[in-house]
């Protein structure tokens, strides 16, 4: 089981940041055109952080199992700790814009927050040893 979990966490990577990408395209589209804050934003930034989130939990599910072949060490603790911030981060511009009145959304806190999510997901993925687009598995 924990082998399958290994393999769906780190292929779920290119879907993560497939999403990302994605997102990111189209909140600089909606900035620099000065667009009215539209669907479409919400929903990729939705996709975005929701498969950031299910990205976090099955990095949970494999920690809790206890059978990691490094243990819990400082890179580790740098890579969880990097993952959770990228994941409040992709969520953080779907929350604001949420609650301001329909005129007062913009696209920039979503460029802003997904740029610093990648830069998050690069390090964490780095304190590991590892490439983004690495395709050894753990």
């Amino acid at each position: 089981m924990l082998t399958g979990l290994l393999h769906a966490h780190s292929g779920l990577r290119y879907l993560v940041l497939l999403a990302g990408v994605v997102a990111l395209a189209y909140a600089i589209y909606g900035w620099a055109t000065n667009r009215h804050y539209d669907r479409v934003m919400r929903i990729t930034g939705a996709s975005f952080a929701g498969l950031l989130h299910l990205q976090v939990v099955l990095g949970f599910v494999i920690l809790v199992s206890g059978r990691l072949a490094g243990g819990i060490g400082g890179a580790l603790i740098g890579h969880l700790f990097a993952m959770l911030f990228a994941a409040v981060l992709a969520q953080l511009p779907l929350s604001v814009m949420r609650r301001r009145p329909p005129e007062a959304r913009t696209y920039l806190p979503h460029v802003v927050c997904t740029v610093i999510a990648f830069g998050l997901i690069w390090l964490g993925v780095a304190s590991i040893g590892r490439g983004l687009l690495e395709a050894a598995l753990f």
